[in-house]
């Protein structure tokens, strides 16, 4: 399948090219240049398959062209060596737990199949080259994509990643999960918020000296490889409320809320829609960023600095998937509402939802998913089962966690052995030049 830009200013391109520029050289993001239905005879099936099985069938949609359907499978079944379950939290509200990962977030799914798919390219072109090179990964982090994406490129051969995240803006244990790695992994601590590590990154992939000296892709959400994946559990939630007879034919329809950042998770839900997937809203939920929420209700789309918040993976003034979404939607805002709706929540209200929602249920929310349960608190309508995505294991965030909760949540033990870990990074300066200094001197 071929992939065009969302500037459609670019040439087409494979989707290895895509994989491994990122982005497309007239800076927009590439899109898939068909998006495949699937037939009514896999939805009435979905309870019955794995979730492994049911991910491959999404595959084979996106990448089926250009991977041999042996490669494929390997592709999936590794990269889902863990469940995305649905926990019912209150009546018709149930939490998509997108935590069982390795560094128990919900971005290991796209990292994890992002490095096997890049991977694949990377050996079968040695194969038929003869030729060895490597492939540097530059991601901007504001926590969770950082620890995914290094710990699903760790040890992988001829890769290099270098995870930009800003200084003093990510909780201890989000940082300790990318800059205890060392190996193949580089942290580069930059003295600014997330947009300027991402302002880096574009920065970068234009560069064309720098370009030049070492082969640059990124692995945060503009990249198809990354995004196009998180599509999958979005069918396995269904497949799994299906199986416990809430959805399907003559029972509830499903709602969906995301708490939202990048929206790039969000995209792949919405990808989903177009695929066949009976999702019959989605709610974009937001923290004090509140870009999104405002396009909604106006219909103009105005960026913003970053703001920091609790929710601070969310913490986005200009969410680089907002491209996509247009695309998808070609540029009709009232289609857009049609699909989603917005929510936004000060530091104040999340802090309020996490307590409430502990006190009544028991269940612990971290920030995120605190906007998520609380979007689907006030817009669920009768006939409908909401799921929310929680998006980080609450330990992540245990010490804020704890002080709203007056609780002491146990910390896994796979973030316990990175905290202790010793601290690896490399300080950067909010300046392109100094990074590329850095880049060109590897």
């Amino acid at each position: 399948m071929n992939y065009y830009s969302t500037n459609h200013k670019a040439p087409m391109a494979t989707l290895r090219e895509a994989v491994e520029h990122g982005l497309a050289p007239d800076r927009g993001l590439y899109m898939p240049e068909t998006i495949k239905r699937l037939p009514e005879s896999f939805f009435e099936n979905i309870d019955r398959l794995s979730f492994q099985e049911i991910a491959l069938e999404v595959a084979r949609c996106f990448f089926g062209d250009d991977v041999d359907e042996e490669s494929l499978r390997h592709i999936v079944f590794s990269t889902l060596a863990f469940e995305t379950p649905v926990h019912q939290v209150k009546e018709d509200i149930y939490s998509l737990e997108l935590f069982h990962g390795p560094t128990l977030a919900f971005k290991d799914v796209g990292a994890r199949f992002m490095a096997r798919l890049l991977q694949y390219f990377i050996k079968k072109d040695e194969k038929a080259t003869g030729v060895h090179h490597e492939v540097n990964v530059l991601v901007a982090t504001s926590g969770d994509t950082g620890s995914a994406v290094a710990n699903g490129f760790l040890g992988i051969d001829d890769i290099h990643v270098y995870v930009l995240y800003p200084k003093g803006k990510v909780s201890k244990i989000q940082e300790s999960q990318f800059t205890t790695l060392g190996r193949n992994i580089t942290a580069l601590e930059v003295d600014g918020v997330f947009d300027d590590c991402q302002a880096l990154v574009k920065n970068a992939f234009m560069d064309k000296e720098l370009n030049d000296h070492m082969k640059l892709t990124s692995a945060n959400s503009i990249n198809v490889a990354r995004f196009l994946p998180q599509a999958f559990y979005y069918f396995n939630a269904y497949a799994q409320l299906k199986r416990m007879g809430l959805v399907g034919p003559g029972r509830k329809d499903m709602v969906v809320c995301v708490p939202s950042g990048n929206f790039g998770n969000i995209t792949a839900g919405l990808f989903g829609i177009r695929m066949g997937l009976p999702v019959k809203h989605f709610i974009a939920a937001n923290n004090a960023n509140d870009i999104f929420y405002n396009y909604l209700q106006t219909g103009i789309y105005s960026p913003q600095p970053s703001k920091q918040t609790l929710a601070n993976a969310m913490d986005v003034g200009d969410p680089s998937n907002f491209a996509r979404i247009l695309d998808l939607y070609n540029n009709d805002w009232k289609a857009i509402c049609n699909d989603i709706s917005g929510a936004t929540y000060s530091d104040d209200a999340i802090r309020k939802t996490m307590k409430q929602c502990y006190d009544e249920t028991g269940y612990v929310l971290d920030p995120h998913g605190a906007c998520g349960y609380q979007a689907l608190s006030e817009q669920l309508q009768p006939g409908q089962v909401g799921v929310f995505l929680e998006t980080a294991h609450p330990a992540k965030f245990k010490e804020k966690v704890d002080a709203i909760d007056n609780a002491d949540i146990a910390i896994p033990e796979r973030l316990q052995a990175f905290m202790r870990g010793k601290k690896q990074s490399v300080e950067m300066p909010n300046d392109f030049e100094a990074l590329k200094r850095y880049l060109m001197q590897i």
